[in-house]
């Protein structure tokens, strides 16, 4: 197998930041975390087994970049069924998505030679320049995300212009009355459009727009980014529930369900990263007063056990007792947050969902274990959390896991040319599909499980929401 090793260790400081005091390096969380504990015993994997199922993994991620490279080499995306190319914003619009998702998952499996050709690719032909309304929320997780993440692995100069390129075009998405970001920005002329936004699409960006603020010196990309969650938060309920849908001029909330579930996710996640990333206190204040609420409102320790599901953001009554794989991040936050116990917990939870079917569904009820959206996007969340949770506990059941879901995703999600989503895990129909975050995070996650810890030090980085790693200290080189 092999392996290219990922160690951020040298210490030197990067030029041209004098002047940025916002932030400060941080340490891991200096609380020990508890044991967590191991409701199903498994075997160990001995190294060699460990390194066969990393290679199983490298070579899926294989299979699925040559199809995207046989039929879709240039655009965002492969219909992997049709085999045909697919642009996010029309033919003629591609920003590259799926190479520009996949260029850190490539340069960590050691994938040089599709490495290279990803990052020239990028290099010479990635357009910021169109005449295209882009989503916020997207964009800066996928590509803004990558290109900062790539930068540092690789040292690549152009990678970081293209960032801050990107970061100038987005950024007039953030002028609106409350300073929470518009849902559409066109990159060419920065028309702004989209009023009716969510809190994942208004808190998910401090994390990529403070890094590029960082990298480059340019103090307004965080203020923005930050200027936005804080006005967020101070709109949350009294009891301390954010909502599904928020008008972003006014800052009336249009819709009052709380819960975990996409749309507010990675809000969540972002407080308790950027606390870390930034050393920043207000972030790390507001991701302990939201721990609370949501633990004291939307927790369900239900018979078949923990879960989290939804109720009315002012009240705290409960709305909907459904569960999906978008929650199952929630773990991972959990176990970054020091509550490895909680989060082994939901995390059986999150198994439980995946084995229903053989592969887990959009979403379930889990007070009657029936699936009420049955499609797979070839999601990610669960195996991050495993990937957490066996950096935390080193138990072997999360080993056992990891190779359920690849098991899992090579029996029903693998064509001959790539891989597809299901339209329905229960008669596993497949669709037309292939997200790039499947390379992203998926594959990257899923590898990462197996791989050598040296591959990548997880306490010398933190993940935006969309896998892509950043360093945690600012004084390490671009590229070590």
């Amino acid at each position: 197998m092999r392996a290219l090793k990922f160690c951020w260790s040298v210490v030197l400081v990067l030029a041209g930041l004098s002047g940025l005091v916002v932030f400060a390096q941080s340490a891991a969380p200096s609380k020990a975390p508890p044991s967590a504990p191991s409701t199903a015993p498994a075997k160990a994997m001995s190294d060699a087994e460990k390194a066969e199922m990393a290679e199983r993994v490298r070579a899926a991620t294989l299979h699925a970049w040559n199809g995207y490279k046989k039929y879709a080499w240039g655009h965002d995306a492969l219909k992997p069924l049709t085999l045909k190319p697919f642009d996010w914003y029309g033919e003629g619009h591609s920003l590259l998505m799926t190479p520009v998702d996949a260029l850190d998952t490539l340069t960590l499996m050691g994938l040089k030679p599709q490495a290279d050709e990803a990052r020239t690719l990028i290099d010479t032909k990635l357009n910021l320049d169109q005449d295209i309304y882009v989503k916020d929320f997207e964009i800066t997780i996928r590509l803004l995300g990558s290109l900062i993440s790539c930068y540092e692995m690789t040292g690549d100069k152009r990678l970081l212009e293209l960032a801050d390129d990107l970061g100038r075009r987005m950024a007039p998405m953030f002028d609106s009355p409350t300073g929470m970001p518009y849902e559409y920005v066109n990159l060419h002329t920065g028309a702004v459009r989209g009023t009716k936004s969510n809190p994942a699409e208004i808190g998910t960006l401090l994390l990529e727009y403070g890094m590029l603020a960082r990298l480059t010196g340019k103090q307004n990309y965080y203020d923005m980014a930050k200027r936005a969650v804080v006005d967020l938060y101070k709109r949350r309920s009294p009891i301390g529930l954010v909502g599904s849908e928020i008008d972003v001029e006014t800052g009336k909330w249009t819709d009052p369900t709380a819960g975990i579930m996409g749309g507010i996710d990675s809000y969540y996640e972002y407080l308790l990263k950027a606390s870390i990333l930034f050393d920043d206190k207000d972030c790390a204040r507001m991701w302990q007063e939201s721990e609370e609420a949501i633990d004291k409102y939307l927790a369900d320790n239900e018979p078949n056990g923990l879960w989290f599901g939804q109720a009315d953001m002012n009240s705290g009554q409960r709305t909907h007792t459904n569960y999906g794989a978008l929650d199952a991040f929630y773990p991972a936050v959990l176990a970054l947050g020091n509550d490895v116990h909680r989060a082994a917990e939901l995390q059986d939870s999150s198994y439980k969902m995946w084995n229903l079917a053989g592969i887990e569904p959009e979403t379930l009820d889990y007070t009657k274990m029936q699936i009420t959206s049955p499609g797979y996007e070839l999601r990610p969340e669960i195996i991050e959390s495993t990937y957490y949770l066996y950096h935390y506990a080193h138990d072997a059941k999360y080993l056992a896991m990891g190779r359920t879901y690849l098991d899992g995703l090579v029996k029903y999600c693998r064509t001959d040319e790539a891989y597809a989503a299901l339209a329905d895990v229960r008669s596993k129909q497949k669709k037309d599909d292939m997200e790039s975050f499947f390379f992203a995070e998926t594959l990257k996650y899923l590898y990462l499980l197996f791989a050598p810890e040296s591959t990548l030090e997880f306490d010398s980085v933190i993940f935006n929401t969309e896998a892509h790693p950043m360093k945690r200290d600012l004084g390490l080189k671009a590229g070590d």
